[in-house]
């Protein structure tokens, strides 16, 4: 199975369709008017259909067990043609689009076996995904055109030469995934100053700024205390994003301090120092922290 361990919860719907075709109008009557010797068929295919989604990963190899928090199934008769229409939501990592078409499909298999008696030139036809909704795709509403960013590496070791940079490069290939502009790729000693007068020049001429680095609890570790006292509003809610997503997988991400705010319309994020961490915390928070852009792009036409 794909890994999905890196993506984070979200709410996800998926809207499938399937078309069953009878041969004649007597049959959709016996439908309607439930006389069809098997029984109701609409009742009958729908449960079967609930039965069904909820079993897909033991059915499709590659589907996920997940929690199938909502399902339900409306008909639309027109003519010989009954429309089945499956949707089924979740709050979890991945998407529930194979779990409606299943749905679906089975819904229109169940009624194919319960109509075959009556009517022996049946068709199952259109099984289709309609709509689907969250995840990453749901979130990628934004435009990245406009956004320049800065990768600052606060490391006295990787600054000497003693050690290689990966933090930022992760940080790099995740925003270049995002479609976000680098400019700015520097690596700079650790110290307050440094860091502060760092994140003052960058501010002015980019619209995104990361450090990676410093925001552990060592004596030398001066990033958070560097950049609070110059962001003009604090953005708790990445922290705490930042925070459960480590923490859900690493049980030491509960001692990075990791930190966002704004300068102007400046986003700007200070992230751990190792890449694992400067990863994680990109996972946690990309790409739906992009519409921090829309937002300040509003502001500044009100």
């Amino acid at each position: 199975m794909v890994d999905i361990t890196h993506k984070i919860t979200t709410l996800r719907t998926a809207v499938a369709q399937a078309e069953v075709k009878v041969s004649s109008k007597q049959t959709i009557n016996a439908i309607k008017n439930d006389l069809v010797p098997k029984g109701n068929v609409l009742e009958m295919a729908k449960t079967a259909g609930l039965f069904a989604v909820k079993n897909t990963y033991q059915v499709i190899p590659d589907c996920h067990p997940l929690p199938v928090e909502y399902a339900s199934v409306g008909y639309e008769i027109e003519d010989l043609v009954i429309k089945i229409n499956f949707t089924v939501k979740t709050v979890y990592k991945t998407g529930v689009e194979v779990e409606a078409m299943h749905g679906a499909s089975v819904v229109a298999l169940t009624m194919y076996d319960m109509l075959k008696p009556i009517d022996k030139n049946i068709e199952i036809n259109n099984i289709k995904l309609i709509d689907k909704k969250g995840g990453k795709s749901g979130f990628n509403n934004h435009t990245t055109r406009e956004i320049k960013a800065a990768v600052i590496v606060c490391s006295d070791s990787v600054s000497e030469g003693k050690k290689e940079d990966k933090a930022g490069k992760a940080i790099i290939d995740k925003l270049n995934e995002n479609k976000v502009e680098v400019v700015t790729y520097e690596i700079i000693p650790d110290g307050i100053e440094t860091v502060r007068n760092k994140a003052l020049e960058c501010a002015t001429a980019h619209q995104l700024l990361i450090f990676t680095g410093g925001t552990g609890l060592s004596v030398r570790d001066y990033t958070p205390e560097a950049l609070e006292p110059i962001l003009e509003r604090r953005i708790p809610g990445v922290e705490e994003a930042i925070r459960k997503y480590g923490q859900e997988r690493m049980p030491y991400a509960m001692l990075s301090r990791s930190v966002a705010g704004t300068i102007g319309n400046c986003l700007i994020l200070a992230l751990p120092g190792s890449a694992n961490g400067a990863k994680e915390s990109m996972d946690a928070v990309f790409p739906h922290l992009l519409h921090v852009f829309k937002i300040f792009r509003g502001s500044r036409h009100d």
